[in-house]
């Protein structure tokens, strides 16, 4: 028997898409946080920006509220549908509309796949440059509704420089052109940007036109080996003096150890403590560069060891180490924080924080890794076999504001490329202040008046 609600959303939409399979209602409810029960009322297809536009209208007319859904990566539980709202899945959404050669942009519906982006970006001899290992199955629209990050932020930035334009339909239904793909255009507020990072509070983005630019050049890809956390940020400030990096990605023993159980290569023949991935252009002064600038760590004593990538197939062997850490995880369903600080903060909180983590979390594996050259740390916690989910899931919160607090010290953010969504709402006031919170709810309640979008997510 349908509900009274879905009744009234098919009558009002007859040809919309709708799953009501308690297998759709769980696969579409969540994201990889698994930390709350997913109970939509239903999962919305929409074909088309008019079927979205109808949809909001629906919802604000009905009462009901939406949370719009792309690949579901995400790790803050801004996807989560626990409270029988509707989720709006873009996954129909996800066609190319157009590639201008001139302008060097690329046009696609928000459901399109963030691989698939990159795909079409080569097929015109040109690159979209963000990137990150759940580009598979990551929706463009998701990404630019958490200002994803990746690991080429530190030569690239994040997708709030790619985005040259959005097509958005607001919480009252409004469709709004932002943004307009214009390189200049200063008449009045950017909202483009209001868009970006917004975990789909304030309206669904439904197409967006991305910024190309020119296919990177050939890379050489290193692994090295260090002896100790504090040796860091040296190795770091070394290899940017002397080269244009393209990553600079760090991870630790443990979360090594994680990779190679789930089927990775061991790099060398003895373990290490702490091991950095940087990529870099291949060409010859590069590669020059690359090993004067290893041998200069190695005098210093900030290197153990290190080895180049000779082959394309090697590359990829050594960025599995950095990028297989989140899916050799999964199964622990860890507890994540994802921080950043400014590069020049980082080597004092780096100190502070692994100092308070030892402390709090003497009984728990802690696994490090994360985007050292944008500041960009991400923390998992692993719960023990035996420890109950709520006791653990209260124990990690009780560390995260002590660990929001050091942050707040340090001019930190509690999120780098996450979003807020479920998980870090708490903490927000330690990353923003009173007067910005009520700003942002000002904003919110001029494009969702109705307070339809995504409710309970990044603040309540």
């Amino acid at each position: 028997m349908p509900t009274p609600h879905l009744a009234s959303l098919r009558d009002a939409i007859p040809q919309l898409r709708l799953l009501t399979e308690p297998a759709d209602l769980e696969h579409y409810g969540r994201d990889w946080t698994r930390r709350w029960v997913p109970a939509p009322l239903a999962i919305a297809l929409p074909d088309s920006v008019e079927e979205v536009q109808a949809i909001v209208r629906w919802a604000n007319a009905a009462g009901v509220a939406l949370v719009p859904s792309g690949g579901r990566t995400g790790l803050s539980g801004g996807a989560v549908a626990a409270n029988g709202e509707l989720v709006v899945s873009l996954a129909r959404m996800n066609r190319m509309l157009g590639f201008d050669a001139v302008d060097r942009t690329l046009t696609v519906q928000a459901g399109m796949p963030l691989q698939r982006v990159q795909e079409l970006a080569q097929e015109h001899g040109l690159h979209y440059p963000v990137d990150f290992a759940a580009r598979g199955s990551a929706s463009i629209g998701g990404s630019i509704a958490t200002n994803a990050g990746g690991i080429r932020v530190v030569r690239y930035g994040n997708t709030r420089e790619w985005v040259a334009g959005v097509t958005f339909v607001s919480g009252s239904g409004e469709l709004m052109a932002l943004g307009r793909a214009l390189v200049k255009n200063s008449s009045g507020y950017d909202l483009r940007h209001l868009a970006v990072a917004s975990e789909g509070t304030l309206g669904i983005i439904v197409e967006a036109t991305l910024r190309l630019t020119d296919p990177p050049p050939a890379s050489n890809v290193m692994l090295l080996a260090l002896p100790s956390f504090a040796a860091l940020m040296q190795v770091f400030a070394t290899f940017r003096t002397r080269l244009q990096l393209q990553a600079f990605e760090f991870l630790t023993d443990v979360a090594l150890q994680h990779v190679l159980a789930h089927g990775a290569q061991a790099p060398f023949a003895e373990t290490h403590p702490y091991y950095v991935v940087t990529e870099f252009a291949s060409d010859e002064a590069s590669e020059a560069e690359a090993l004067t600038a290893f041998e200069q760590c190695m005098e210093q004593g900030l290197v153990s060891d290190g080895v180049i990538s000779a082959s394309d197939a090697q590359a990829a062997q050594l960025w599995r180490l950095r990028e297989g850490i989140t899916e050799s995880l999964a199964r622990y369903v860890p507890y994540k924080n994802d921080v950043a600080v400014r590069i020049s903060a980082m080597p004092a909180f780096l100190a502070e924080t692994q100092a308070l983590l030892g402390r709090e979390y003497p009984h728990f594996e802690v696994v490090w890794f994360g985007h050292i050259g944008d500041g960009n740390l991400h923390i998992n916690i692993l719960k023990p076999d035996a420890m109950a989910q709520d006791a653990f899931v209260a124990d990690c919160e009780r560390v995260t504001k002590l660990l929001a607090q050091v942050l707040q010290a340090h001019g930190g953010s509690i999120s780098a490329e996450h979003g807020i969504g479920l998980v870090k709402k708490p903490y927000l006031d330690c990353t923003r202040s009173a007067a910005e919170i009520s700003t942002m709810r000002g904003i919110k309640a001029v494009l969702d008046p109705g307070g339809i979008m995504n409710p309970g997510k990044v603040f309540d």
